[in-house]
């Protein structure tokens, strides 16, 4: 499955706060980029019949079956470095990822 840091939830509670009319938030992968997948996360208006749900501190995540199996183990982070911050995925699947940084592949 997948985990999230105690930042991590945090900021997602912050998100989802500021959402109305929202059930939860997708975690997922989509193909793009040079190595052949990038990290998706979006707000979740309606359940997929196909979705695993994640329950996490009072929060919903959905994974549908393709991002289930390239997620799985996966710990969530939220991190600021400098004036950057953002998600930061540590994923064990993943094999190569480009030199952006912006795809992977598993």
């Amino acid at each position: 499955m997948v985990t999230l840091t105690p930042p991590a939830l945090a900021k997602m509670h912050e998100h989802m706060h500021q959402r109305e009319n929202t059930l939860g938030i997708r975690l997922g992968v989509r193909t793009s980029g040079c190595n052949g997948y990038a990290y998706v996360l979006e707000f979740v208006s309606e359940l997929d019949s196909t979705d695993t749900v994640i329950e996490n501190d009072g929060l919903k995540f959905f994974l549908d079956p393709k991002s289930l199996i390239a997620l799985n183990g996966t710990e969530l982070d939220y991190v600021r470095q400098g004036l950057n911050e953002g998600f930061e995925y540590n994923n064990p699947n993943v094999k190569a990822s480009c030199g952006c940084g912006e795809s992977f592949t598993i």
